[in-house]
């Protein structure tokens, strides 16, 4: 029976975007697997963080991560998927294994970071290069992740990059019926515009600001991890400006309470400056909000028609993007629909499918790498 090894490791921050790839596309890959031409059902290994294992049923096997076991779990697996390429868990091959390995590429993202020297990104490009190298296939969750990858790396055509995008989990029908953060429960009675992400200079969440003086009657939320100093830098801004009590940055949030921000928000606004995919966005259109987004990067594919763009992050022009683009949301009911039946495109059950079909496809290959 064929064995296909999931590194699955990310699982260690439940409440991050990796973290919720892994849990979601691991329990998807595990309804569906099928079995073998033999009729011997797939054998399924997972490597989990410490205390994970059973996150995804007893059918499966688990290997939990260990620094020791690091450079040393073995690679007796016909398939290794690595699902992010900054893993650190590789296996360690003989010459003539038969074995292949699949890398998921997520983003190159930090090309743009201008808190990164010249010198590092070219250890990070060199170090993914090197990873490009050992795999057998490589998958990007967008085309413009494709496209980065084919333009800033050696891609051989052996190896060409099957594009296969993320899903969504989220579902508008298990939202709480009230906010176990009383602060957030109390923040949220009045009409509010919602950021979710890491607080980080590339999401360039300090462009939404001056929008609440454009709009004295919302207020403004960033949620998610705030331990980089532009976080302190964005509480700093809205003093300045005298908005800091219409501002609420709660910190990295769990999912129930991340489902009450979506369903009680009047609009989701995403600035972004560089993004691999772009899940919260998808998260918020799945809740029929107006999502009103950058144009950059991979952003265009996930909003598609249905979002409103910033063309420019001038206060006047964010302004009457989101003052033209609520008087539209409201007078189109249909767009709601249409967001709506968009973002079901994004099905995990039609990426674990897009997976085992890459996994049939390795596995039936004659010429063995």
């Amino acid at each position: 029976m064929p064995s296909l090894f999931i590194d699955a490791e990310r699982l260690r921050d439940l409440n991050s975007g990796l973290g919720q790839v892994c849990l979601h596309l691991g329990c998807e890959l595990v309804r569906q697997c099928p079995e073998s031409r033999d009729g011997e059902p797939w054998s399924l290994t997972f490597l989990v963080p410490n205390g994970q294992s059973g996150i995804f049923g007893d059918n499966v096997q688990y290997i939990e991560t260990s620094w020791m076991r690091r450079l040393w779990i073995p690679g007796q697996y016909d398939i290794w998927h690595c699902m992010h390429q900054d893993s650190s868990y590789w296996p360690r091959l003989s010459q003539d294994s038969q074995a292949k390995s699949i890398l998921t590429i997520h983003d190159l993202n930090f090309l743009e970071r201008t808190d990164y020297s010249t010198d590092k990104k070219a250890r990070k490009l060199a170090r993914l290069q090197r990873n490009v190298n050992r795999a057998t296939t490589l998958t990007a969750i967008s085309q413009y992740t494709a496209s980065v990858l084919n333009k800033r790396l050696h891609i051989p055509a052996s190896k060409s990059v099957r594009v296969i995008v993320n899903g969504v989990a989220v579902k508008p029908s298990e939202v709480p019926a009230e906010s176990s953060d009383p602060q957030i429960q109390s923040f949220t009675q009045s009409p509010y515009f919602l950021f979710v992400g890491v607080i980080h200079p590339k999401k360039n969440v300090h462009t939404l600001l001056p929008l609440l003086e454009a709009f004295p009657d919302y207020r403004l939320i960033l949620a998610g991890p705030d331990k980089h100093p532009y976080a302190q830098h964005i509480r700093e801004q809205a003093q300045k400006l005298g908005i800091i009590d219409r501002l609420l940055m709660p910190g990295p949030v769990d999912e129930p309470t991340k489902l009450w921000l979506y369903a009680h928000s009047d609009a989701f606004l995403f600035p972004s400056l560089s993004e691999g995919f772009g899940l919260p966005v998808a998260e918020a259109m799945a809740f029929g909000k107006p999502v009103f987004i950058s144009n950059l990067t991979s952003l265009p594919e996930i909003g598609g028609k249905e979002a409103y763009y910033f063309d420019s992050f001038e206060p006047e022009h964010m302004a009457q993007t989101i003052d033209e683009g609520l008087r539209d949301f409201a007078q189109n009911p249909l767009r709601q629909e249409r967001m709506k039946k968009r973002v079901a495109g994004f099905s995990w059950p039609n990426v674990a499918k897009e997976y085992w079909q890459l996994y049939r496809e390795l596995i039936d290959r004659d010429v063995r790498v």
